[in-house]
Protein backbone atom coordinates (compact mmCIF):
# COMPACT_ATOMS: atom_id res chain seq x y z
CA UNK A 1 0.00 0.00 0.00
CA UNK A 2 0.59 3.48 -0.40
CA UNK A 3 1.13 6.15 2.59
CA UNK A 4 -2.39 7.12 1.32
CA UNK A 5 -3.88 3.47 2.14
CA UNK A 6 -4.31 2.73 -1.58
CA UNK A 7 -2.75 0.48 -4.06
CA UNK A 8 0.74 1.72 -5.58
CA UNK A 9 0.46 3.05 -9.19
CA UNK A 10 2.14 0.12 -10.55
CA UNK A 11 -0.35 -2.08 -8.73
CA UNK A 12 -2.87 0.28 -10.36
CA UNK A 13 -1.94 -0.60 -13.88
CA UNK A 14 -1.87 -4.52 -13.19
CA UNK A 15 -5.72 -4.03 -12.11
CA UNK A 16 -6.89 -2.21 -15.19
CA UNK A 17 -4.28 -4.18 -17.32
CA UNK A 18 -6.38 -7.86 -16.26
CA UNK A 19 -9.78 -6.39 -16.53
CA UNK A 20 -9.05 -5.38 -19.77
CA UNK A 21 -8.70 -8.72 -20.75
CA UNK A 22 -11.32 -10.40 -18.25
CA UNK A 23 -14.06 -7.93 -18.25
CA UNK A 24 -16.68 -6.59 -21.30
CA UNK A 25 -15.92 -3.09 -22.76
CA UNK A 26 -18.03 -0.91 -24.37
CA UNK A 27 -20.57 -2.51 -26.42
CA UNK A 28 -22.22 -1.47 -29.55
CA UNK A 29 -25.70 -1.38 -27.18
CA UNK A 30 -24.14 1.29 -24.44
CA UNK A 31 -26.20 4.38 -25.91
CA UNK A 32 -26.47 7.90 -23.98
CA UNK A 33 -27.72 7.59 -20.43
CA UNK A 34 -30.65 5.80 -20.37
CA UNK A 35 -31.00 5.58 -24.04
CA UNK A 36 -31.17 9.03 -25.11
CA UNK A 37 -30.36 10.45 -28.49
CA UNK A 38 -28.83 13.56 -27.57
CA UNK A 39 -27.37 15.53 -24.55
CA UNK A 40 -29.83 17.44 -23.12
CA UNK A 41 -32.28 14.31 -23.26
CA UNK A 42 -29.40 12.29 -20.99
CA UNK A 43 -28.72 15.62 -19.03
CA UNK A 44 -32.04 15.61 -18.13
CA UNK A 45 -32.68 11.72 -18.06
CA UNK A 46 -29.84 11.83 -15.33
CA UNK A 47 -31.46 14.38 -13.08
CA UNK A 48 -34.32 11.98 -13.14
CA UNK A 49 -32.22 8.90 -12.13
CA UNK A 50 -31.41 10.59 -8.80
CA UNK A 51 -32.67 7.94 -6.31
CA UNK A 52 -35.11 6.35 -9.35
CA UNK A 53 -35.44 2.58 -10.28
CA UNK A 54 -33.99 2.12 -13.97
CA UNK A 55 -37.54 1.29 -15.39
CA UNK A 56 -39.09 4.34 -12.94
CA UNK A 57 -36.28 6.64 -14.82
CA UNK A 58 -37.50 5.39 -18.55
CA UNK A 59 -41.18 5.40 -17.79
CA UNK A 60 -40.55 9.43 -16.29
CA UNK A 61 -38.04 9.98 -19.36
CA UNK A 62 -40.62 8.60 -22.14
CA UNK A 63 -43.81 10.76 -20.73
CA UNK A 64 -41.67 14.07 -20.34
CA UNK A 65 -39.88 13.87 -23.80
CA UNK A 66 -43.14 13.26 -25.24
CA UNK A 67 -44.02 16.06 -24.17
CA UNK A 68 -40.99 18.60 -25.13
CA UNK A 69 -37.51 17.83 -26.02
CA UNK A 70 -35.27 21.11 -26.02
CA UNK A 71 -35.13 23.41 -23.47
CA UNK A 72 -37.36 25.73 -25.14
CA UNK A 73 -40.07 23.47 -25.36
CA UNK A 74 -39.65 22.16 -21.69
CA UNK A 75 -39.86 25.82 -20.52
CA UNK A 76 -43.39 25.99 -22.19
CA UNK A 77 -44.77 23.35 -20.02
CA UNK A 78 -46.51 23.97 -16.78
CA UNK A 79 -45.47 22.59 -13.46
CA UNK A 80 -48.28 20.58 -13.31
CA UNK A 81 -47.19 19.07 -16.96
CA UNK A 82 -43.62 18.37 -16.13
CA UNK A 83 -44.48 16.98 -12.69
CA UNK A 84 -47.24 14.25 -14.06
CA UNK A 85 -45.07 12.92 -16.35
CA UNK A 86 -41.98 12.48 -13.98
CA UNK A 87 -43.70 11.27 -11.17
CA UNK A 88 -42.79 7.25 -11.52
CA UNK A 89 -38.85 8.92 -10.82
CA UNK A 90 -40.34 10.01 -7.67
CA UNK A 91 -39.06 13.50 -5.99
CA UNK A 92 -41.15 15.34 -8.43
CA UNK A 93 -41.43 18.66 -7.06
CA UNK A 94 -37.61 19.03 -6.46
CA UNK A 95 -36.61 17.64 -10.15
CA UNK A 96 -39.36 19.60 -11.97
CA UNK A 97 -37.91 22.93 -10.41
CA UNK A 98 -34.26 21.59 -10.82
CA UNK A 99 -35.33 20.90 -14.52
CA UNK A 100 -36.73 24.21 -15.18
CA UNK A 101 -33.47 25.85 -13.74
CA UNK A 102 -31.23 23.78 -16.28
CA UNK A 103 -33.19 24.81 -19.24
CA UNK A 104 -33.33 28.40 -18.05
CA UNK A 105 -29.69 28.69 -17.51
CA UNK A 106 -29.27 26.24 -20.74
CA UNK A 107 -30.65 29.12 -22.83
CA UNK A 108 -29.49 31.90 -21.01
CA UNK A 109 -25.54 31.09 -20.50
CA UNK A 110 -25.60 28.42 -23.09
CA UNK A 111 -27.48 29.41 -26.08
CA UNK A 112 -29.69 25.81 -25.34
CA UNK A 113 -26.75 23.74 -26.60
CA UNK A 114 -25.04 21.59 -23.64
CA UNK A 115 -21.20 22.04 -22.56
CA UNK A 116 -19.22 19.32 -23.61
CA UNK A 117 -16.74 19.72 -21.08
CA UNK A 118 -16.28 18.16 -17.67
CA UNK A 119 -16.14 22.07 -16.16
CA UNK A 120 -18.73 23.54 -18.32
CA UNK A 121 -21.39 20.54 -17.39
CA UNK A 122 -20.19 20.84 -13.56
CA UNK A 123 -21.63 24.64 -13.73
CA UNK A 124 -24.73 23.50 -14.78
CA UNK A 125 -27.62 23.24 -12.02
CA UNK A 126 -28.78 19.85 -11.38
CA UNK A 127 -25.51 18.42 -12.69
CA UNK A 128 -23.11 16.67 -10.55
CA UNK A 129 -19.61 14.53 -11.06
CA UNK A 130 -21.35 11.64 -11.66
CA UNK A 131 -23.86 12.94 -14.11
CA UNK A 132 -21.47 15.01 -15.82
CA UNK A 133 -19.26 12.24 -16.49
CA UNK A 134 -21.43 10.01 -18.27
CA UNK A 135 -22.70 12.32 -20.31
CA UNK A 136 -19.05 13.02 -21.25
CA UNK A 137 -18.53 9.42 -21.74
CA UNK A 138 -21.52 8.14 -23.31
CA UNK A 139 -23.09 11.17 -25.09
CA UNK A 140 -19.70 12.97 -26.11
CA UNK A 141 -17.48 9.78 -26.73
CA UNK A 142 -14.74 11.93 -23.82
CA UNK A 143 -12.71 9.66 -22.08
CA UNK A 144 -14.04 9.52 -18.31
CA UNK A 145 -14.88 6.70 -15.81
CA UNK A 146 -18.24 7.43 -14.52
CA UNK A 147 -18.41 6.00 -10.62
CA UNK A 148 -21.92 5.08 -9.74
CA UNK A 149 -22.58 2.55 -6.68
CA UNK A 150 -21.16 -0.29 -8.15
CA UNK A 151 -17.72 1.18 -9.37
CA UNK A 152 -17.67 3.47 -5.96
CA UNK A 153 -17.85 0.21 -4.24
CA UNK A 154 -15.33 -1.72 -6.83
CA UNK A 155 -12.46 1.12 -6.03
CA UNK A 156 -12.93 0.76 -2.61
CA UNK A 157 -12.54 -2.18 -1.92
CA UNK A 158 -9.75 -2.44 -4.09
CA UNK A 159 -8.10 0.26 -3.21
CA UNK A 160 -7.89 2.17 -6.70
CA UNK A 161 -9.54 5.40 -4.62
CA UNK A 162 -11.24 5.98 -1.64
CA UNK A 163 -13.49 9.41 -1.28
CA UNK A 164 -16.31 10.41 0.92
CA UNK A 165 -18.53 10.79 -1.36
CA UNK A 166 -18.82 8.92 -5.27
CA UNK A 167 -17.77 12.89 -6.38
CA UNK A 168 -14.64 12.58 -4.44
CA UNK A 169 -14.14 8.88 -5.92
CA UNK A 170 -14.32 9.93 -9.52
CA UNK A 171 -11.28 12.48 -8.77
CA UNK A 172 -9.11 10.61 -7.04
CA UNK A 173 -9.89 7.79 -9.73
CA UNK A 174 -9.65 10.42 -12.45
CA UNK A 175 -5.56 10.92 -11.27
CA UNK A 176 -5.25 7.72 -10.71
CA UNK A 177 -6.48 5.31 -13.91
CA UNK A 178 -3.73 5.19 -16.86
CA UNK A 179 -4.91 7.40 -19.89
CA UNK A 180 -5.60 4.40 -21.63
CA UNK A 181 -8.03 2.41 -19.69
CA UNK A 182 -10.44 6.13 -19.04
CA UNK A 183 -12.05 4.89 -22.19
CA UNK A 184 -13.56 1.83 -20.92
CA UNK A 185 -12.75 1.64 -17.33
CA UNK A 186 -16.50 2.77 -16.29
CA UNK A 187 -17.43 -0.86 -18.21
CA UNK A 188 -14.92 -2.91 -16.74
CA UNK A 189 -15.37 -1.78 -13.37
CA UNK A 190 -18.89 -1.60 -13.48
CA UNK A 191 -19.25 -5.19 -14.76
CA UNK A 192 -17.10 -6.70 -11.80
CA UNK A 193 -19.12 -5.10 -9.54
CA UNK A 194 -22.48 -6.68 -11.00
CA UNK A 195 -20.75 -10.19 -11.71
CA UNK A 196 -18.35 -10.87 -9.22
CA UNK A 197 -17.81 -8.06 -6.33
CA UNK A 198 -21.38 -7.46 -5.24
CA UNK A 199 -22.26 -5.92 -2.30
CA UNK A 200 -23.29 -8.21 -0.02
CA UNK A 201 -21.70 -11.73 -1.25
CA UNK A 202 -18.50 -10.44 -3.18
CA UNK A 203 -16.92 -13.98 -4.77
CA UNK A 204 -13.58 -13.14 -4.27
CA UNK A 205 -12.11 -16.39 -5.34
CA UNK A 206 -13.27 -15.57 -9.02
CA UNK A 207 -11.98 -12.41 -8.82
CA UNK A 208 -8.83 -11.68 -11.34
CA UNK A 209 -7.71 -9.18 -8.94
CA UNK A 210 -8.26 -10.82 -6.08
CA UNK A 211 -4.44 -11.24 -5.03
CA UNK A 212 -3.82 -7.25 -5.25
CA UNK A 213 -7.38 -6.33 -3.57
CA UNK A 214 -6.89 -4.52 -0.26
CA UNK A 215 -10.43 -6.07 1.11
CA UNK A 216 -9.76 -10.03 0.02
CA UNK A 217 -5.88 -9.13 1.68
CA UNK A 218 -7.90 -7.80 4.85
CA UNK A 219 -6.46 -4.88 5.26
CA UNK A 220 -9.05 -2.56 6.21
CA UNK A 221 -10.46 -1.43 2.83
CA UNK A 222 -13.95 0.23 2.81
CA UNK A 223 -16.65 -2.23 2.07
CA UNK A 224 -19.54 -0.45 0.18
Amino acid sequence: MTDSGLLPPDNVETVFRRLSEAMPGRSERAKGPKGQPDAFRSCISCMLSAQSLDSNTAKASRALFALAQTPTGMLALSDAEIIDAIRPAGLYNNKARAIRRFCRQLLDEHDGVVPDTRKGLLAMHGIGRKCADIVLSFTFGHDAIAVDTHVGRVCRRIGLARGPTEAKIAEVLDERAPGWAKEEGHFWLIQLGKRICKSRRPQCGRCPVGDLCQYHAGEGASDG
